[in-house]
């Protein structure tokens, strides 16, 4: 492992929930690159503008507006397309919106995944499935040291919740059907850390409220700037996935269960060293801290420990923090004003890119453009 066979993907059909949103957008945008047959479904993008409009996903998969929560509506589309290979992205995967609507974050999170694994039972096509969950499904105490994917789950906010429950029904799904004998059908979920890249315009995330003060002319409000957290690009996790899921359908249940993919130690680093380094990369910005301290909780310290991808499927992380903010500070220079299909081909030659960076090229020497 720890290269992708993109002869693999080359005319197979996969099924992506939540390819609106900005992971999604990116996975679809690999998937393309490879020659997969994509069908997406997912809500619309609920940010303007949005990684799927700017790059028009829309016109180059089969693309389905459809909610998670539509079991029916959900079989349909999967039987439909007939897919060997499913990635379950779609979620609710803010915070701060899971304190303001709890009871949605967890149908969505919880009951969207116990929709897309019933679909994928009964379609009887699909080989592979891989479930993204959070670095957030842990019970976090804090530690100084990574989670390992052993550890206990949990969440005291309702999104990190959420995520360990969807953890708990994929756990519950493996052994109660996939495990089977003479099952076809191997799942597997990924916990990745905190993702950057172009394209993300959600509220309440670092990047984007960083990108859209600088948009403004205004300082950064930066509620935390202490917290640490595992900072990664977006292409990190997303080559894992692609690389997990082919091993599944190869070799089945056998690289089922739970997997880390996380950045390296020299991207662990708090929220002010990230602005810091986007501001700089931008060559302008600045922020402060809220008058207000007053806001709901937010964990201080969360690693990841990445020892098992690393041992057992020999993938790694290829990107340093600071070759992660030069990708997406570019993406976003030229978001403005650009065509879809000039922003869709940027896309394509970062992933190209940073494909050169997994094969061992010097990742600072291919990332100058």
């Amino acid at each position: 492992m720890g290269t992708l066979n993109e002869s693999f993907w080359r005319d197979r059909s996969v099924f992506v929930t939540g390819h609106t949103g900005f992971k999604g957008g990116w996975l679809t945008t690999w998937l393309l690159e490879m020659g997969a047959r994509v069908t997406g479904y997912a809500l619309a993008p609920d940010t303007r503008p949005s990684y799927f409009e700017l790059c028009g996903l829309g016109r180059r998969v089969t693309s389905i507006i459809g909610d998670i929560l539509d079991r029916p509506a959900l079989e349909r589309a999967i039987s439909a397309s007939a897919p060997e290979v499913i990635f379950h992205l779609a979620a609710q995967p803010l915070v701060r919106r899971s304190y303001r609507d709890p009871a949605a974050t967890f149908a969505v999170n919880v009951m969207g995944t116990v929709n897309v694994l019933e679909a994928a039972r009964s379609a009887g096509s699909v080989r592979a499935i891989v479930v993204v969950t959070s670095d957030k499904c842990y019970e976090n105490r804090e530690w100084p040291w990574g989670y390992r994917e052993g550890d206990a789950l949990g969440g005291r906010d309702p999104y990190s919740a959420s995520k360990g429950c969807a953890e708990l029904v994929v756990a519950a799904y493996r052994r109660s059907f996939f495990d089977a004998p003479g099952s076809a059908l191997a799942c597997a979920t990924a916990r990745a850390g905190n993702v950057i890249g172009g394209g993300d315009w959600a509220e309440d995330r670092l990047v984007p409220d960083a990108i859209r003060a600088l948009g403004r002319g205004e300082p950064l409000i930066l509620r935390n700037p202490c917290a640490i957290r595992p900072w990664q690009h977006v292409l990190e996790p997303i080559g894992a996935y692609l690389e997990l899921a082919e091993r599944l359908c190869v070799e089945g249940e056998r690289w089922g269960g739970a997997w880390n993919f996380g950045p390296g130690e020299d991207s662990v680093v708090t929220t002010a060293a990230v602005v810091d380094q986007v501001f700089a990369a931008w060559g302008a910005g600045s922020w402060r801290t809220p008058d207000d301290a007053a806001a709901p909780h937010e964990a201080q310290c969360l690693k990841l420990d990445c020892g098992k991808a690393r041992q057992v499927l020999g993938w790694r992380p290829r990107l340093t923090l600071e070759e992660s903010i030069k990708l997406t500070v570019s993406w976003y220079r030229r978001a403005s004003g650009g065509d879809s299909n000039e922003m869709y081909a940027r896309s394509a030659a970062q992933i190209r890119d940073y494909c050169k960076a997994r094969a061992g090229f010097p990742a600072s020497a291919i990332l100058e453009n």
